[in-house]
């Protein structure tokens, strides 16, 4: 597969995107510089890994490392994995637009430019990272989605590990998972997840008979998912422009500080105030979590 380019945004920002993909200082599936992002992860069946130059933040120029053929089906998701891992999804100029004169988060807009929700590069990666960080905090949810990439995945000739898809998922057993600290419903429900998608039975294609809203109502019904773990699955694979965050802590408790109150708001009213920026849904998640953590 040739090389191929993508053209970064002018306010393209490069340190956010960066940041995200250096969440596992071990460095098992992505190694990080200052210029260069490479990403390990089974496409297909073929480990691949996407090698992505990023000089002077003013395009993207895209290699794919594939030991194995891969398919023409193969060779798109390597583009669509580019592009997740990028943040290149969700164009946020409509949510700025859209919130222009908006008293709750006008200024908050103002004060992040060019924010983009960055995005796992496959759908599968996206749900087990929403299972695995389920009710946990991030350090311990980074040190078991490690575990589950060398339970797994497989290495690269490079040396990164390819983040696993659902059928190399789906041979763990449940002591291969209990025994790295995975809870055992947790365990349960991946390898749950991972055996649907395997067997076709739960389909993560979005198609002419299969849309996000009948690919989110699946998902409910697997035992283990809810409707959190559904909407950071929805916005963290899909790049879906309109998912409700009500029941992330974080979120609501980045709402607080917007209010000025002196309690974080119940998951009741965080989906109301939410509700107001719909279709925006996933861009106001965006805005709130990184009010939390604002650049210098």
């Amino acid at each position: 597969m040739k090389p191929f380019t993508l053209e970064l945004p002018v306010d393209y920002r490069l340190d956010d995107v960066l940041a995200f993909h250096r969440r596992d200082i071990e460095s098992v599936a992505e190694e990080v510089s200052a210029d260069r992002l490479r990403k390990g992860v089974l496409l297909d069946g073929v480990p691949v890994v996407l090698d992505i130059a990023l000089p002077h933040g003013e395009n993207a120029i895209c290699t794919v490392h594939a030991e194995g053929t891969l398919s023409a089906a193969g060779k798109q998701q390597a583009r669509e994995a580019a592009l997740s891992i990028l943040g290149l999804r969700i164009d946020p100029a409509p949510f700025s637009t859209f919130v222009k004169k908006d008293k709750l988060f006008a200024a908050l807009a103002r004060r992040q430019p060019g924010l983009r929700i960055v995005q796992s590069a496959t759908v599968f990666e996206a749900l087990t990272w929403a299972i695995i960080g389920q009710q946990i905090n991030l350090a311990f949810a980074i040190s078991l989605r490690r575990a589950f990439v060398l339970q797994a995945g497989r290495q690269h000739s490079s040396g990164l590990w390819c983040y696993p898809d659902a059928p190399s998922a789906a041979q763990l057993t449940l002591e291969d998972l209990t025994s790295h600290k995975f809870s055992r419903a947790k365990a349960e429900t991946v390898l749950r997840l991972a055996a649907l998608v395997t067997s076709g039975e739960l389909r993560l294609d979005v198609a002419e008979d299969n849309s996000i809203e009948q690919i989110s109502a699946n998902l409910l019904a697997v035992k283990g998912i809810g409707p959190w773990t559904v909407n950071y699955g929805l916005l963290r694979g899909y790049g879906y422009a309109d998912c409700s965050l009500h029941g992330d802590v974080a979120i609501r408790a980045a709402l607080q500080t917007l209010l000025g109150e002196e309690a974080k708001p119940d998951i009741k009213r965080t989906e109301e105030i939410l509700a107001r920026y719909s279709p925006h849904r996933t861009m106001a998640a965006a805005h709130l979590w990184a009010s939390l953590h604002p650049r210098d």
